[in-house]
């Protein structure tokens, strides 16, 4: 007995249906860093420089797409894995361009871009060699920042160190990953701040 031309249209449309809802996956979730939560006030603390041209960071290309890497330390530390469904809502190195920006002003640091400085202003160059959720086992993590600062005034370099931070994942997925690197990339902030006091920025 043939169908009803009219119920053939019906099961084609919900095969159509059927078939679209199957090849959507998850839906990704997106992380950042929070909001930068206050600085505890100091007593008339001055700044470690006045004011100080921060460049955005630079990195290996894996650091300017918006995917989350892990490593297995426990399995194979040379290999690099992408979480499958979760994501950055930025490039990690724009992430951390603008957290240490926001640490540095923080501070009483007046923050300008290389595009707003004057010349002859001191400059911070950030290289970061290393950004990444590190597995212990499989239900311990830390989130590891390793990076290099240049401060330059003109074309003179005035000091460069290597500065590495790491910090436990509250929890052994995206979200603990994304926490501990939070707090890894502020704590780098706070040991960046130090260290610009000790030097004679300021001084041709």
């Amino acid at each position: 007995m043939p169908i009803p031309r009219h119920f053939s249209a019906l099961i084609l449309a919900a095969a159509f249906l059927l078939g679209g809802c199957a090849s959507r996956g998850p839906v990704p979730t997106f992380y950042d860093f929070g909001p930068a939560a206050p600085q505890a006030a100091t007593q008339a603390a001055a700044p470690a420089v006045p004011v100080l041209v921060i460049a955005d960071a630079n990195g290996p290309s894996w650091l300017d797409s918006q995917r989350m890497y892990y490593r297995l330390l426990y399995a194979d530390a040379q290999q690099s894995r992408p979480y499958a469904y979760n994501r950055w809502n930025t490039p990690p190195l724009q992430l951390l361009s603008q957290r240490l920006k926001t640490r540095i002003a923080q501070s009483g640091v007046k923050v300008l871009s290389t595009t707003d400085a004057a010349a002859g202003m001191p400059l911070l160059r950030i290289d970061v060699d290393d950004f990444s959720q590190n597995f212990d086992t499989q239900t311990h993590s830390s989130g590891h920042v390793s990076l290099r600062a240049s401060v330059f005034r003109g074309h003179r370099l005035i000091d460069q160190k290597t500065f590495s931070r790491s910090g436990p994942a509250g929890s052994a997925d995206a979200q603990g990953g994304a926490q501990a690197l939070a707090a890894a990339s502020d704590a780098i902030a706070t040991d960046l701040l130090t260290w610009l006091g000790t030097l004679n920025i300021t001084k041709e």
